[in-house]
């Protein structure tokens, strides 16, 4: 019975440390990692050290819901959220393995259009437990239909989506000095 049970917890750990690996290689933060899996915050440094070649990033995870409204953060969270909104409901996936299949699906659909990558790992796990607690929601532009983050409890009914009503800086990036443009 007692070789029964090492042998769990073996494959157990070894599960923890896949899953830790797999967050680590899609950027995930040190705290993503403690909270979503049960290994020591020492051997998930001495992991993410070992993955990556550098110690894991001080400092505190994103905190403000006000970082999704601006508007490029905006299309990006809303995409990742039609991701995983899609697999919610279609494949069941719920949790982790949602945001996991949501932020590689994110990830891909970037690359594939040659888009710089806003969203990490961690802002998109960061953006469900908001979701999750209610200080953001999906709310349905009135002019397209497309779903977007916005903050919850505000009037929605005439809401217009940042791809709709573009802000007259969006996309405009300031050139490093001594590069000329072309006109």
């Amino acid at each position: 019975m007692g070789a029964v049970m090492r042998n769990k917890s073996v494959v157990a750990e070894a599960q923890q440390i896949g899953l830790a690996i797999e967050l680590i290689q899609l950027g995930a933060r040190l705290q993503v990692l403690e909270a979503e899996t049960s290994l020591s915050r020492e051997r998930l440094s001495k992991l993410y050290k070992e993955i990556r070649g550098v110690s894991p990033p001080k400092g505190m995870l994103p905190f403000s819901a006000d970082w999704f409204m601006t508007w490029q953060p905006n299309i990006h969270a809303s995409l990742f959220m039609a991701f995983s909104t899609f697999l919610r409901e279609h494949a069941g996936l719920a949790g982790l393995d949602n945001v996991i299949k949501a932020y590689s699906m994110y990830r891909q659909h970037v690359m594939l259009y040659g888009m710089d990558q806003v969203l990490s790992l961690t802002r998109a796990w960061t953006l469900l437990r908001f979701i999750d607690a209610q200080i953001v929601q999906l709310v349905a532009c009135k002019r397209c239909g497309g779903h977007f983050v916005a903050h919850a409890y505000q009037p929605s009914s005439r809401y217009v989506c940042g791809l709709c009503n573009v802000p007259a800086r969006a996309g405009k990036v300031r050139q490093p000095k001594g590069i000329a443009i072309p006109a």
